[in-house]
């Protein structure tokens, strides 16, 4: 592995004059900086197009924050995996606390996103994590490997080919982070459990995922077993978002 990599979850945030003007700062900034890591943006559906459109042939990598289950189909509203190939996507954001809390779905429908993902050649960043309740209650661990556990299983000889994420949902949002020793001890148990599964495992990538911020990037990221990053609001802020990818070691430090 050469590289971090940050992924922006832009949520449900954006317009198309917004997102022009933050997408042209962050190009200039990557592009007077260099590029420490591998970055991809995540918008919601309607922005695909322009992402497409504006990033293609750059630095900048981008995907989606859903995708269906089905490959096609009477599904009003969903939105087919190949569709999103249509638009370039190299990234899909599957399983995300918020989609398990708001919309009710489980650890068997994520696994079949991940496979329809796949299937498409589009790479899942797959996420896990605890509620506060389930850390106190000295659950973590087992949580976080039913989570990825499901996917495993369910993609078999591909799971080489996906990016973890891990999210402790009481540190989404809420200015609370995981220590960066809390967030290696979780990381290094998914990790164990990739290598358990695949004999390619070095190709995973393991990112986290709790308010990392410019504050806290550099520690996080100097974990061994820590990947890189997806990044929520922050992402949303140009300067704050480059001070993420700029807080990645170097390329020939990653191990």
């Amino acid at each position: 592995m050469t590289k971090k990599l940050i992924v922006g979850n832009w949520k449900m945030n954006g317009s198309l004059a917004v997102n022009a003007g933050l997408l042209q700062t962050l190009l200039a900034g990557l592009n007077d900086d260099g590029v420490a890591a591998d970055v991809a943006l995540c918008a919601s559906a309607p922005y695909l197009a322009q992402l497409q459109a504006l990033l293609q042939g750059t630095a900048l990598g981008w995907g989606a924050q859903d995708c269906s289950a089905h490959e096609s189909g009477a599904y009003t509203g969903e939105v087919a995996a190949a569709m999103l190939r249509d638009f370039g996507c190299r990234y899909v954001i599957l399983g995300h606390s918020e989609r398990r809390q708001y919309h009710g779905e489980n650890d068997d429908l994520v696994a079949q996103k991940a496979q329809r993902a796949l299937a498409a050649g589009i790479t899942p960043i797959v996420c896990v994590g605890e509620t506060l309740a389930d850390r106190e209650a000295g659950r973590t661990e087992f949580v976080v490997k039913r989570q990825l556990s499901a996917v495993i299983h369910a993609v078999g000889h591909c799971a080489s080919e996906i990016v973890v994420a891990y999210e402790p949902v009481w540190a989404i949002g809420t200015g609370r982070t995981a220590t960066p020793e809390q967030a290696q001890t979780v990381h290094a148990v998914l990790r164990s459990q990739l290598k358990a599964a695949s004999a390619h495992s070095s190709r995973n990538r393991i990112l986290y995922g709790g308010s990392m911020n410019a504050g806290n990037a550099a520690e996080l990221l100097s974990q061994p077993d820590i990947d890189g990053g997806l990044i929520g609001g922050a992402s949303l802020k140009a300067d704050e978002f480059l001070s993420i990818i700029a807080s990645c070691p170097p390329a020939a430090a990653v191990i």
